[in-house]
């Protein structure tokens, strides 16, 4: 429980912080308040730093083995979270988020982020310990989405589209043609929502996809509930961040979809082969680490042609 305890310390102080330095109100007009590629860089370091000294810690407290599992299971984690970037950019575009309200809504879903992976987390250790064949499920769910990372983008071009967006539709009034950074606004007497939060559903509805993949990923390399869930928790953390410095910079690494296939086929495998294969801890860390290094290198010596700049929205 103590740890558990620190955890939530830990990830409460650091949003604080976070807010209060990379992201506190600053004068000038709306739209030039955007974060900055060199803010939003700072700040990716800053969250990889805390992932790595809390990584340390667990080395320290809980020995050698825990600490690779958890280095590992971020280093999985943050490399799948990457492709939400490509998602987020189509979702505020549909919606016409501008990007200096984008980092609204991609703070308030780490909080829903956090909640859904920690039922995710409880679900799938649950299962795997009270049906010893599930694991295989899991690994063949993570063999599939491999494939289908090989396989012509088939994302949802529509997120407006969206179940859970949809629903939100049906319940509530939508404004039209609100342009401020409220979730709600009042119209004709009455409440509506705004894009603004029709776009806060669909990152959160993307999440829930997005962790059928992710958890069981990081449960092919450890089934302790903490490592898992805090390796999950700080690869969402510095997400935020990641989407700032990098939305220009994904859509023209050439191979970065082969690369993440690779890395889905490789956890997928290690989990079907568990029984009978036992594969170290430092094996796996150091094959994940090899897919991204070739993968990255691959994608600059040899990049995409027709790559252009993402576009994130229009004021």
């Amino acid at each position: 429980m103590h740890a558990w305890a620190g955890l939530a310390g830990v990830i409460a102080v650091a949003l604080a912080a976070d807010l209060a330095i990379f992201h506190r109100k600053r004068s000038g007009p709306r739209e030039k308040r955007e974060p900055t590629l060199k803010i939003a860089l700072a700040e990716s370091a800053g969250w990889i730093g805390l992932a790595l000294a809390f990584n340390a810690w667990i080395y320290v407290t809980r020995g050698p083995e825990a600490g690779t599992q958890f280095l590992t299971g971020y280093l999985v984690e943050k490399t799948l979270s990457a492709d939400n970037i490509l998602i987020f950019l189509v979702i505020f575009r549909a919606f016409g988020v501008a990007p200096s309200r984008q980092h609204r809504v991609l703070y308030y879903g780490v909080f829903g982020a956090l909640a859904l992976r920690g039922g995710f987390v409880y679900a799938g250790i649950t299962l795997l310990q009270k049906i010893h064949a599930i694991l295989y499920v899991f690994g063949a769910i993570l063999l599939i989405a491999s494939v289908q990372m090989l396989l012509p983008r088939k994302r949802e071009k529509k997120p407006e589209n969206n179940l859970l967006v949809r629903l939100a539709r049906r319940v509530m009034p939508v404004a039209d043609g609100y342009e401020g950074e409220a979730f709600f606004t009042k119209q004709a007497g009455r409440w509506s929502a705004t894009h603004l939060l029709l776009a806060l559903v669909a990152v959160e509805a993307m999440d829930i996809v997005f962790a059928v993949d992710s958890v069981p990923a990081v449960l092919a390399i450890t089934r302790d509930a903490f490592i898992v869930y805090s390796s999950n928790a700080f690869a969402i953390l510095g997400l935020r961040a990641l989407y700032f410095a990098l939305a220009g910079v994904l859509p023209k690494l050439r191979y970065f979809h082969q690369g993440l296939a690779a890395i889905l086929a490789f956890v997928g495998m290690k989990m079907i082969l568990s029984e009978r294969l036992r594969i170290p801890d430092w094996a796996s860390l150091a094959a994940i680490a090899t897919i991204l290094t070739l993968t990255i290198g691959a994608s600059m010596l040899l990049p995409r042609e027709d790559a252009r700049p993402a576009v994130t929205a229009k004021d």
